[in-house]
């Protein structure tokens, strides 16, 4: 995979007109609510026009469960989320059935932990994972090393927040069976050289399982190209609604991972001895699913691919960019990381002030940050600090937000003093 240009300083963006990419009349939550500064689609983007109006159409007039029923109403549901199914396949490149619906991509990593490495993982074995993962994509590997025995290393980072590829190699010859690693880190904004790491995973005889959360709505990740083994990604950060995400695993490993949970639409037949298994993904599937969710997921990927991603990276660029230049404004305030590559999320600490007190006080004048954290600890205790300020945009976010953002720290901080 070559990634987009536009990620790193130096876009040929344009920089001053201060406009959205997307108009924030379709965004109705920003429309009605004209002074919010909304600076946190990292943890959540907001939901546009179309997505809301595909989940009020089909609760108002197409809702029924699917697959088993046989009148009009059924098959019709039943259409339309194996519909989202395909499109979420096309979005990323892969095959219909290689996507498993989840309910987010903390479910991907959990399903994979489970299904793939309680089968597949022997006494000693080791996984790898990487300081920029979020808590998802290592609390899982966690618990299945002490269900299994197994060891678990991490790639360190940099000064600037980059993998350290020399001691990845150095980690790949102790013959990893499992590499778990991020797309783009949710704390600050890293882009990681996937095609490499997978590339050098496979040489050493090692699966990858990447977690492609923060990346999807950033740029577009091809599951043939880079020849990943497990991807997983969540709606509700694709202005999708919430409760639904979807995992790829490739063709080749779907067939022979058993079931992840046990119930109703994942088998052929039951006995009270024996159950014959459903093949594919609806093997994962048990219970009634998320359908109003997962046929509007599909829906705000439509919406994404109208935008285009060459267009979402220059707008990250041009606003990262300028909210770099406007935090260094301010006296005493130092932002994390300098990535080679980074999307659209700035971290920063203030001298003297927690992250709390400034995500508190700038709500109280209506921006919109993440404050703590961010489910991303081992990266925390690398910086030396417990928490930051996050700031993430959108694709509705202006350069007048960041002003806004800039203002509002300046009297946060005289508040503070």
């Amino acid at each position: 995979m070559s990634y987009p240009q536009h990620l790193t300083a130096g876009t040929n963006a344009p920089r001053s007109s201060g406009q959205p990419l997307v108009a924030r009349a379709r965004f109705p939550l920003l429309h009605n609510q004209p002074d919010l500064v909304y600076l946190d689609s990292a943890a959540s983007a907001q939901k546009p026009d179309v997505v809301i109006d595909r989940l009020m159409r089909f609760y108002s007039g197409e809702y029924a469960n699917i697959h088993r029923g046989l009148y009009p109403l059924s098959e019709t549901a039943t259409e339309a989320y194996d519909a989202a199914r395909g499109r979420i396949a096309r979005f990323l490149g892969a095959d219909k059935d290689e996507i498993i619906f989840t309910h987010n991509a903390t479910e991907g990593v959990n399903l994979v932990a489970h299904a793939f490495g309680d089968a597949n993982l022997r006494p000693g074995d080791l996984i790898l994972t990487t300081l920029l993962e979020h808590h998802a994509n290592i609390v899982p590997w966690q618990l299945l090393k002490e269900r299994r025995r197994l060891r678990l290393a991490a790639v360190p980072v940099d000064a600037n927040g980059d993998l350290d590829l020399a001691r990845y190699e150095m980690l790949l010859s102790r013959e990893p069976k499992l590499v778990c690693v991020t797309a783009a880190a949710n704390t600050i904004g890293t882009v990681t050289p996937l095609k490499k790491i997978i590339e050098l995973a496979h040489r050493f005889g090692a699966l990858v399982m990447v977690d492609a959360a923060q990346a999807t709505p950033h740029f577009r990740l091809d599951v043939k190209d880079l020849d990943c083994d497990f991807l997983t990604i969540t709606g509700h950060k694709l202005y999708g609604p919430d409760g639904i995400g979807a995992l790829y695993v490739k063709e080749s490993l779907l067939a022979d991972l058993p079931p992840f949970m046990g119930g109703g639409g994942i088998i052929r037949s039951v006995t009270i001895d024996h159950t014959d298994f459903a093949d594919g993904p609806r093997r994962f599937e048990a219970g009634t699913p998320a359908i109003g969710a997962a046929i509007a997921f599909g829906t705000a990927l439509d919406f994404i691919d109208e935008i285009g991603f060459d267009a979402i990276a220059a707008h990250d660029a041009c606003l990262t960019d300028y909210a770099a230049g406007r935090l260094a404004e301010i006296g005493g305030l130092k932002i994390l990381g300098h990535p080679r590559q980074r999307i659209g999320i700035l971290s920063f600490v203030m001298d003297g002030l927690h992250p709390h007190d400034i995500g508190t006080l700038l709500g109280e004048s209506g921006v919109c940050i993440r404050a703590g954290h961010h489910c991303a600890q081992p990266l925390m205790e690398h910086f030396g600090v417990t928490g930051t300020a996050r700031l993430s945009f959108g694709v509705h976010n202006t350069t007048h937000d960041v002003d806004r953002l800039v203002d509002s720290l300046a009297r946060v901080r005289q508040m503070l003093r």
